[in-house]
Order: C-alpha cells, then structure tokens, then sequence
C-alpha cells in the first residue's frame, strides 16, 4: 500500500497543500520546493540582507535533517514488526504538522522550519508509485518521467509506458489539486488550516494500517 497509486495520491495532495501553506502564512517560504528556497536565499545573501536570506537558508538545512533522519530510521527498523517504520514516519509528520497549526505568526521561521522537516521525511519515505521512483512533494522529477514515459508511448505504444503516464501526471494533478486547496484555505483560515494537510496524511496511514490487518 505504500507504493499504491491512490496512497501516492493523498500524498501528493498533501504534498502539494503544505507547499501553498508555509508560502501564503509563514512568510512566503516553500515547504517543499527549496530549489526556490535557494534561489531566494541567495539573491538576499548577495543583496546583502542577510536576516532574510538566512529565513530561506534554515527551511533548506531542516528539509536535509529531515532526509538524515528518515533514512537512519528505515535502515533502524527496517523489520519492525508491530509498525511498519513508513508508518512510524507519517505518524510523526501529522504529529509535527499538528503543532505546526498552533504556532502563532511571530514564530513563522520555526513553523516553516518544521515543515520542511516533515515533508523531507515524507519524501525520503515514499519514493515509489506502482514500482516507479515518483516524488510526492514535488513536481519536476515527476514531470520529467512523465514526459518521458509519453514520449516512448508515442513512440512504442508500450501498455506499461502509459501506466507510467497516468501515474505521473495523476500524481501531478493531484499535487496541484493540493496547493490550490492549500492556497484557497490558507488566505481564508490562516495558520491553522495545515491540519487538512494533516486529514490527509491520517487517511494514508489508515490505508496503509488497513493493508496490514488485511
């Protein structure tokens, strides 16, 4: 279940909810996407502001402790056997998420800080959609094996290449599907609208913990 397509989807929903979050109420800063991170970050380092540059440095530090992190604890508890150790992980991002919703305003770094962290976590956690390598918190590798998936279906007409199509481009959708959400929410609710994020995150653990009594 943790590779399944409709498990990918509520985590590209997620995924896509928390990047539209910590941008429209935590300061304009990305969740998810610290390519944009660290073009902003460096273009306030070399303007010389550097209070601000160090708000888009800390999101990027806490994203790279968030993958350590992860992967120390899949390599830990890799044969758990009363918890499956991606479990463990989604439960401790919807925990993280959770506090994130009560943090006031005046602590928007932390906030930002620590959903980074979380969706690091998400992403070093779940890599694999039906058998193929997939990101569920951002776009452009998945836009790019998607792409290319096509292309060879144009091509070949291969029945596998166009599931790898429909997995990509359905995990793309619903990422964007997520930030719209997200962005709508966020303008309308504030800080505390993140825990949709973390509904979603509660419907893929109970997805997966369905799988295991099963």
């Amino acid at each position: 279940m943790s590779e399944a397509f409709i498990n990918s989807i509520f985590l590209a929903l997620s995924g896509g909810f928390q990047d539209a979050y910590t941008y429209n109420c935590r300061n304009g800063v990305f969740a998810n996407a610290q390519t944009g991170n660290i073009v902003l970050m460096s273009q306030y380092f070399m303007r010389g502001n550097w209070q601000k540059g160090i708000s888009y440095l800390l999101p990027v530090l806490s994203f790279a402790v968030g993958v350590f992190i992860a992967e120390n604890v899949q390599n830990r508890f890799r044969n758990a056997k009363r918890l499956h150790w991606r479990q463990g992980i989604l439960g401790v991002e919807i925990l993280i998420l959770a506090l994130v919703g009560l943090i006031p305003s005046a602590y928007n770094m932390i906030a930002a800080m620590l959903v980074s962290f979380a969706c690091a976590m998400q992403v070093q956690t779940f890599r694999k959609v039906e058998g193929y390598s997939y990101a569920s918190t951002m776009c452009i590798g998945n836009l790019r094996s998607g792409t290319a998936a096509l292309s060879r279906y144009v091509r070949e007409h291969n029945a596998e290449q166009l599931k790898q199509v429909i997995y990509y481009f359905g995990v793309i959708a619903a990422f964007a599907i997520g930030a719209g959400i997200g962005g709508i929410f966020s303008a309308t609710y504030g800080i505390h609208v993140i825990w949709g994020s973390c509904i979603l995150l509660c419907i893929s653990f109970l997805l997966m913990h369905l799988e295991k009594l099963k």
